[in-house]
């Protein structure tokens, strides 16, 4: 499963699909499909800007159109936001599909990769934020203990 999360987009497919995006959107009306499609490529870039934008497109895409696709719309919003490390977002759109596809296994595997990521990232920011209060509370005693020291040579 962790594959996905780390597979990227062929340029020449980016290339092809934003083409079409862009070509429908000079027209005035960009169809569901060829949204998605841009969409969906978007969302397997390697640049975190290309993956925002493409969930952008995901957002308006699950918010404003037709219902006969949401469940790859959540899917692969719960892709790029895992991809982003925005896993708390990842994890509500995992579970809206979970509600309406329980048996779905991708999303059940997608659930367990960024309910450990974040468990992992915020045992990580905890870390970092003790070691910054141990630093702080360090350096607070050094003060101190200067200035005791200062005191007491008066």
């Amino acid at each position: 499963m962790e594959h996905i999360l780390d597979e990227t987009v062929p340029a020449e497919d980016l290339k092809k699909f934003e083409q079409k995006y862009h070509e429908e959107l000079q027209h005035g009306k960009v169809s569901s499909s060829s949204q998605f499609e841009y969409s969906w490529c978007l969302v397997r870039s390697r640049y975190p800007a290309d993956v925002r934008k493409g969930i952008i497109l995901l957002e308006d895409l699950f918010q404003n159109r037709d219902e006969t696709n949401k469940r790859d719309y959540l899917y692969y919003l719960a892709v790029g936001n895992t991809k982003l490390k925005e896993y708390a977002t990842a994890l509500k759109y995992i579970r809206a599909l979970l509600q309406v596809e329980p048996g779905n296994r991708q999303a059940q595997e997608l659930e367990v990769i960024a309910s450990k990521r974040l468990e992992k990232d915020g045992m990580v920011g905890m870390a970092v934020a003790g070691g910054a209060a141990v630093a702080v509370g360090g350096l607070v005693g050094l003060g101190l203990l200067a200035v005791g020291r200062q005191i007491m040579k008066k």
